[in-house]
């Protein structure tokens, strides 16, 4: 029964749209941020809290494997979209998630149109994708401080020191 729960986070695009359809009409605020989230870590879990404490409703757009591929080279994913998008919904702070193919979640955020945008610490305000569509319907874009000493990359190269 519970994992059944995890999996009804799991969204397309489209129930996505219904379910944030839903959530504006009770009055929630919903808060966006995305990322690969290749191997989750307590960065992650901190970062993903913060983000949720800003609203009453956190999505995570979650970057596909042929997108991170793209983005992080040929070795990376470490771990498949699948197992990311269930490690990120089985996190209580977390709502929704839902895959993009694309680089950017530009589209994603296009159709989503959510009061907050979040990223990490090294993106300012300005360099975040999507923020002029939020900022234009009157949203906040924010750029969350990391905990320092956890990365991904950091994990990988202890991994691969070893």
């Amino acid at each position: 029964m519970f994992f059944e729960k995890i999996q009804s986070k799991i969204q397309t695009r489209e129930q996505l749209a219904e379910t944030a359809a839903h959530w504006r009409a009770q009055g929630e605020r919903i808060v966006f941020t995305n990322g690969c989230f290749d191997i989750l870590h307590f960065g992650h879990v901190h970062y993903l809290a913060a983000a949720r404490d800003l609203g009453h409703r956190l999505v995570v757009g979650v970057n596909s494997d042929a997108s991170v591929r793209r983005l992080k080279g040929p070795n990376r994913p470490i771990q498949d979209e699948r197992t990311r998008l269930h490690l990120l919904a089985a996190l209580a702070c977390v709502d929704a998630v839902v895959l993009f193919e694309e680089d950017t979640p530009y589209d994603l955020i296009a159709k989503l149109r959510p009061d907050v945008l979040v990223k990490g610490g090294d993106w300012s305000p300005s360099q975040i994708v999507g923020a002029d569509l939020v900022l234009a319907d009157g949203g906040e874009v924010l750029s969350l401080p990391f905990v320092e000493g956890f990365s991904t990359t950091k994990i990988e190269e202890k991994i691969l020191g070893r």
